[in-house]
C-alpha cells in the first residue's frame, strides 16, 4: 500500500489583491494550484480551500454533500476577506457553480467560471462518475485488484444523497444567473464530456453582468486547468482579472 499524501488547501500570499479559488466535484486544490502559483508571480493572493470529503478516500465524499461544500466555500470567502477588502473567485466545474453562487450571495469583483456545469445529467451518470473516482483512488493507493473489487462492492451499497443534492444545486444556480452584476468570464473547454459545453451559453446569457466575455478552448478537455491550453488559460484569465475595478 502506498501512502498517498492527501492534497492540502493553500494560501499563495502575494499582493491586496486577492483570489479565491475552486476546484471541482471529486477533485482536490491540485486541479487550482499551477493557476494559483501563476497569478502569486503576477501579485495576486490566492486561496483554494478543499471541500469536505474531498481529497480523502472516497468513502468520505458519500456522507458530505452541497450544503457542506458551501460552507467551506463561504469559509474560504471569510478568510480572504480578513486581509483583502476585494475578492475575485475563479472556480472549476462544480467550483465555477459556486463562483455564480458566490456572485448574487457576497460582494466579489469579478467571477470566472471554467467548464461549470449549468444542465443536470441524470443521478444514475453522475453515480457512474463517482464510482470511477473511487475505483481510480483506489488503484492509486496501490491496492490489489481483489480488495479493489471488494471494497467497489461495498462502497456500491451506500446510498448518495449527495447527487440529488447536486442537481438541486445546479438548477437553483441556474435560476439565480440574473442576479449577477458583477464582471464575469465564462471559460468553456469544446471536448468536454463531463459537461453539457452548452452551459458556458446558458451561464453568459443568463447573468446581468454588463461587462462579460467567454472563450472556447478548442484543445482542451473538462479538467481545463491540467490541459493543453493551461498557459493560454492562465493568461486570459490573468487578462480579466487586470481589467476588473479593484
Amino acid at each position: 500500500m502506498m501512502k498517498m499524501i492527501p492534497p492540502q488547501p493553500f494560501t499563495f500570499e502575494a499582493g491586496e489583491r486577492a483570489v479565491l479559488l475552486l476546484h471541482g466535484f471529486t477533485g482536490n486544490s491540485a486541479d487550482v494550484r499551477m493557476l494559483g502559483r501563476f497569478l502569486q508571480a503576477k501579485g495576486y493572493t490566492c486561496h483554494a480551500p478543499i471541500y469536505k470529503g474531498h481529497g480523502v478516500p472516497p468513502e468520505e465524499l458519500v456522507h458530505t454533500g452541497p450544503e457542506d461544500w458551501w460552507q467551506d466555500v463561504m469559509n474560504a470567502y471569510e478568510y480572504l476577506k480578513q486581509n483583502h477588502e476585494k475578492i475575485a473567485v475563479v472556480g472549476l466545474s462544480l467550483g465555477g457553480v459556486f463562483s455564480l453562487k458566490l456572485g448574487y450571495t457576497v460582494p466579489v469583483v469579478g467571477i470566472v467560471p471554467m467548464c461549470a456545469p449549468m444542465y443536470i445529467k441524470s443521478e444514475q451518470t453522475m453515480y457512474e462518475g463517482v464510482l470511477a473516482y473511487a475505483r481510480e483512488y483506489k488503484k492509486r493507493e496501490g491496492k490489489s485488484e481483489e480488495q479493489i473489487e471488494r471494497e467497489m462492492a461495498e462502497f456500491a451499497k451506500t446510498p448518495m444523497k449527495t447527487l440529488k443534492a447536486l442537481q438541486q444545486l445546479i438548477a437553483d444556480v441556474r435560476d439565480h444567473l440574473d442576479f449577477i452584476y458583477a464582471p464575469v468570464f465564462v471559460v468553456q473547454a469544446r471536448h468536454d464530456d463531463m459537461i453539457n459545453p452548452d452551459s458556458a451559453n446558458i451561464i453568459y446569457n443568463g447573468v446581468e453582468s454588463p461587462v462579460k466575455q467567454m472563450k472556447w478552448y478548442e484543445e482542451s478537455g473538462h479538467v481545463i486547468t491540467l490541459d493543453k491550453e493551461k498557459e493560454q488559460l492562465h493568461e486570459d484569465i490573468y487578462a480579466f482579472l487586470e481589467s476588473l475595478d479593484w
